[in-house]
């Protein structure tokens, strides 16, 4: 397996692309911590992603826009199973509108699970990482928005590009410590988030949720489809397993074609 011996924590974990990646890792082999907000939820979803993959999973209630929160759900990760490895960063929020009408509170909301969450795990999880000297990796979950832009998303486009800054950031402090750090940036991925903002688009763009579908969501990619779950845990575990600094920085794109560099 090719995350034997490994601990992870995903935040955001107990749906979609995080669920996903948890339960990737967990099959791979590694010990696995799901971060997640709501009460019930990271234990319930560890509960059955461990019957799953026969994997050891931990669910811990984490308020990533909390430090004392994230404090104590990398402490806790620490106690259980003796130190941190791998942090999927990917606990995230979607505001709709134009910015003319965005409540400052709205924006603030995007900012502060998108961008504070990240930084408060991130620290949390190199101290370990630098102290116990056996390296480890950072994988962010970034969005194509963090790299361009569309309509009714300031907010959200703004805090990906930003973490795009602070996965670069790290990568330059990590290295001599053996720590990685990137940036997995997929295209529109079916989740429950998703789903919530179809509706959204087609009542504010004046269309059909198949049009906001077939004409926003997958106009540009070059197949008609969505990124699925599935495609961003592999690309995880992929970057989760090399120990090489050779990607250490980088964006990987996971769009179907729709923006590439």
């Amino acid at each position: 397996m090719r995350l034997e011996g490994k601990v992870a924590i995903v935040t955001g974990a107990a749906s979609g692309i995080g669920r996903g990646m948890a339960q990737r890792f967990a099959a791979e082999g590694a010990k696995v911590v799901i971060a997640d907000l709501e009460q019930a939820r990271p234990e319930t979803a560890a509960a059955e992603l461990a019957a799953a993959t026969r994997g050891q999973l931990l669910g811990v209630v984490t308020d990533v826009t909390n430090e004392e929160s994230v404090e104590n759900a990398v402490a806790r990760t620490i106690r259980e199973y003796g130190g941190v490895d791998i942090l999927c960063s990917n606990a995230g929020n979607q505001i709709i509108g134009g910015v003319h009408e965005l409540a400052f509170s709205d924006w603030k909301k995007i900012m502060a699970v998108h961008l504070d969450g990240a930084f408060l795990t991130t620290r949390a999880c190199l101290r370990n990482m630098y102290c116990a000297g056996r390296g480890g990796c950072i994988i962010y979950t970034g969005s194509v928005h963090s790299k361009l832009a569309s309509l009714l998303k300031a907010p959200y486009v703004t805090a990906k590009h930003g973490i795009l800054g602070l996965c670069r950031a790290v990568a330059k402090e990590g290295a001599p410590y053996g720590v990685r750090a990137h940036v997995i940036c997929p295209g529109f991925v079916r989740t429950q988030l998703v789903e919530k903002q179809i509706p959204e688009q087609a009542k504010i763009l004046n269309i059909s949720e198949q049009d906001v579908v077939e004409k926003v969501m997958l106009k540009d990619t070059l197949d008609k489809q969505f990124t699925s779950t599935d495609e961003i845990a592999e690309t995880a575990v992929f970057l989760a397993e090399k120990k090489t600094l050779a990607l250490t920085g980088q964006s990987i794109l996971l769009t179907h074609g729709w923006f590439m560099e």
